[in-house]
């Protein structure tokens, strides 16, 4: 009944087709609109990164810093090892302040 009469708002099926991976182009370079901090860090992933975090909730932990290879980065996170440990570190990027970096950023549009 509801199908023929009343259009649901909450279901679009024209959008169903377009993921994410479609805007992008053959030269791993961003669209305009997709210049966000997780899309410049996949661009740089192997690189080596100083990343600067604040816990504003932590007495023990106010303010710190993680040195690193970008491993992997997503909406909400990012992945760096550092080879000097052997250690892996999951970041969420809520508590991120700014990544420095030791050579040329990659950021194309």
């Amino acid at each position: 009944m509801n199908g023929s009469y009343y259009k649901n708002a909450m279901y679009n099926s024209d959008f169903d087709h377009i993921r994410p991976a479609d805007n992008f182009n053959n030269n791993d370079e961003l669209p305009m609109e997709q210049s966000y901090v997780e899309n410049i860090l996949r661009l740089n992933k192997g690189k080596k990164v100083t990343v600067y975090m604040s816990y504003s909730d932590s007495v023990e932990w106010r303010d710190k810093k993680y040195v690193g290879i970008i491993e992997q980065a997503g909406r909400d996170h990012l992945i760096i090892s550092d080879p000097t440990n052997g250690k892996w570190y999951l970041l969420l990027m809520i508590y991120l302040d700014y990544v420095e970096f030791n050579e040329k950023i990659n950021y194309k549009l």
